[in-house]
């Protein structure tokens, strides 16, 4: 029994990856670039601060530090107590509704954009 490959079925591998092609850039195309950073600890504001300024913050909580740097329009995790270290990482981040989360200390670090007039539902 011999698994033929036909025409069809390489026209339609084809069609799938141009596809795949097409929606990664598109999502790339449309994602801006962040305008704040908006820093949460244990589910509360911790402070709202511009990507455009270079700064250090220092999140001293319940024996817990975690260290924030902004710096040329990114921001990452520099420097964290908990044990994984995955927020650390994970890298700088820019894009609008791209994060950082620090689960053992209950750390998140969220970029946000421009206001927007409407939300996605009314769009």
């Amino acid at each position: 029994m011999f698994k033929v490959i036909r025409k069809a079925d390489i026209l339609l591998f084809i069609l799938l990856v141009c596809l795949g092609l097409a929606i990664t850039w598109l999502s790339f195309a449309h994602s801006d670039t962040g305008q704040k950073v908006r820093v949460t600890v244990d589910g509360e504001l911790y402070g709202t601060y511009s990507l455009e300024e270079d700064r250090t913050v220092e999140i001293s909580r319940n024996n817990h530090i975690n260290k924030i740097t902004i710096k040329d329009g990114q921001v990452q995790m520099s420097a964290s107590s908990c044990k994984n270290q995955i927020c650390v990482k994970e890298g700088s981040v820019s894009k609008t509704n791209q994060s950082i989360l620090c689960l053992p200390n209950k750390v998140m670090v969220e970029i946000t954009g421009k206001e927007a007039d409407f939300d996605a539902i009314s769009n």
